[in-house]
């Protein structure tokens, strides 16, 4: 961990460092990203199951990559009482949530009296990365396939890495199955991004990519915009944590070792307070609570490299250091939690008071934890259902409405010299 207070002399330089650019601008992992893009376009299956073996070490045949029926029929087997309680209830909350973010038609009159409005349709095939290695994330799952299925998305692709022997953890299969993905592929990495965007020989295309992941997921993303639409730029986890004298230093530390436990080693963790008897707690919390922890050494790699413990000199400092580092989560554990949330504006997720820890967001709480990460924050905002949602804009005009915009449209076309615009407007009097 890094500590940093007000009172250093050298406080402005080491937060440039706090702040400094994330993984997702790594000029070395876009120049990796950017030549497995290459391969997947240029070669497809073949380039796929290239990767399989060198990212995951499976061994594949291209007719191995799409998830069978009989293996999610196995899988739904495996799934105990438990699990099944579990992913309906994250899924009731999602579900619920999502609904409230879906856009609908609307029409109005304009000045001419023309109709006008948007219509909104569900994308007809999405696809959606699910991240697996070091741990199954079925909780991604729920976050992003519920909502591609509330908004009504026919065709909902998932891709996810697979093990060494090819499987796919049963329990993932089974959440991701139940939240409503139509097709599952066994391929991981920045090549499943690539693979859905180009399209190839097992995989069809899509309109949208959606879902987090590590720095080489989400900067094929970045890369291939235009090529595919994407959602955000939701890349390896982070968290702040506002927090005053009235926090608990047990909360914090516990909090900030969770979110730092993923495994890639570029999740970001920072506590920024007012106190320097918070300050104090946390770190011997954090020592004394790592050591209990099954993923001690991933959360060591992390917390080495990205994990800040910052005295700032009052709240407003700390507000405004929140939203110079847009964090993906935001939790505020001060004595007016409401108040001091108005002022974060670039946060992807805010968590109000002792009893919101960040788990339960990316757990079960409704809003999906597919988040901006890595500065994005300051203009992306977090996944919802109507991004699921393709926009489209209706006019329509009878004759009268017609005549009444024409002397406007005749002046527009002479400005700008486009004769043929105005015709076509006027040929209709």
């Amino acid at each position: 961990m890094k500590i940093l207070r007000h009172s250093d002399a050298d406080f402005s330089e080491k937060l440039r460092e706090a702040a400094g650019a994330s993984s997702l601008f790594d000029p070395e992992i876009e120049q990796r990203t950017r030549a497995i893009v290459d391969a997947v376009q240029a070669r497809g299956d073949d380039a796929l199951l290239e990767f399989a073996g060198k990212f995951d070490g499976a061994t594949l045949a291209a007719e191995q990559l799409a998830v069978t029926r009989a293996e999610l029929m196995a899988a739904s087997l495996k799934a105990d009482g438990p699990l099944r309680a579990a992913v309906a209830e994250a899924g009731k909350n999602i579900a619920a949530f999502a609904r409230k973010s879906l856009r609908r038609n609307w029409r109005t009159k304009n000045s001419h009296g023309a109709s006008v409005g948007e219509k909104f349709d569900p994308f007809q095939r999405v696809g959606i990365y699910v991240p697996g290695g070091t741990a199954p994330l079925l909780s991604t799952a729920l976050m992003t396939v519920t909502l591609a299925k509330v908004a009504g998305c026919p065709e909902i692709v998932v891709c996810t890495p697979c093990g060494r022997d090819g499987s796919i953890n049963s329990a993932l299969l089974f959440a991701t199955r139940a939240a409503g993905a139509t097709e599952i592929y066994r391929v991981g990495g920045a090549q499943a991004v690539a693979a859905m965007a180009f399209g190839t020989r097992s995989i069809r295309r899509v309109q949208k990519i959606f879902g987090p992941g590590n720095a080489y997921v989400v900067t094929a993303k970045r890369l291939l915009v235009g090529r595919v639409a994407i959602d955000l730029l939701p890349g390896p986890s982070e968290l702040l944590v506002l927090a005053d004298e009235t926090a608990n230093p047990k909360f914090i530390a516990a909090d900030m070792l969770a979110q730092a436990e993923h495994g890639s080693g570029h999740e970001r963790v920072w506590l920024v307070t007012t106190s320097a008897k918070i300050l104090k707690g946390v770190e011997r919390e954090m020592a004394r609570q790592l050591p209990d922890l099954a993923r001690q050494e991933f959360i060591r790699r992390a917390l080495e490299i990205n994990g800040w413990l910052i005295q700032v000199r009052s709240l407003e400092d700390g507000v405004a250091l929140a939203n110079r580092l847009a964090p993906e989560h935001c939790e505020i554990l001060t004595r007016r939690p409401h108040a001091v949330s108005e002022g974060v504006l670039t946060a992807g997720a805010i968590f109000l008071g002792a009893w919101s820890p960040t788990v339960l967001g990316d757990y079960v709480a409704g809003p999906s934890h597919t988040l901006p990460t890595g500065g994005a924050g300051r203009s992306f905002a977090g996944l919802t259902a109507d991004q699921f949602q393709r926009r489209t804009s209706v006019v329509e005009y009878n004759r009268a409405a017609l005549r009444k915009a024409l002397p406007a449209v005749k002046q527009f076309s002479e400005l700008e010299g486009l004769n043929a615009h105005g015709r076509s407007a006027e040929i209709r009097k």
